[in-house]
């Protein structure tokens, strides 16, 4: 069994926050304050702490010839979650940082990926492998 994660993120607006994080990824509430909300991040510990003068990195690094924001975070889904997701914020009109697309087709390690950004401007990537063998294998 994976021991669960536990991240602690600044957010510039908790409401903003209940509406990305809830309404729209569908993660369950749990504990909160007026400063801080903990999250049912696919089975991970994500805590959104308000921070109003928040201000976050513009670095990115260059991955298969995209722009890929750093810091970023996410979670690793099974294939027909992930593809559920995309579906799901589509239909929302969702913006993608990084449109959903396959790395490393028809090899070791084939993954699909794609990245948004919550209301404050957290990314997020999203990955699923077609062999979850792959996950920490060396290409």
């Amino acid at each position: 069994m994976l021991t669960p994660f536990h991240l602690a993120i600044a957010v510039h607006d908790l409401e903003l926050a209940r509406a990305f994080y809830g309404d729209l990824l569908g993660c369950k509430q749990g504990r909160s304050s007026e400063f801080w909300i903990d999250w049912d991040f696919w089975g991970h510990q994500l805590v959104t702490h308000l921070d109003q003068n928040l201000k976050l990195s513009e670095t990115v690094n260059l991955v298969d010839g995209k722009d890929i924001g750093v810091p970023h975070f996410g979670v690793v889904l099974n294939w027909s979650d992930w593809e559920e997701l995309i579906s799901r914020l589509r239909e929302k009109q969702v913006k993608f940082v990084l449109e959903p697309y396959v790395r490393f087709a028809g090899k070791p390690g084939e993954q699909g990926t794609f990245f948004i950004k919550d209301g404050t401007g957290n990314r997020l990537e999203f990955k699923a492998f077609k062999d979850p063998a792959f996950l920490f294998a060396k290409q």
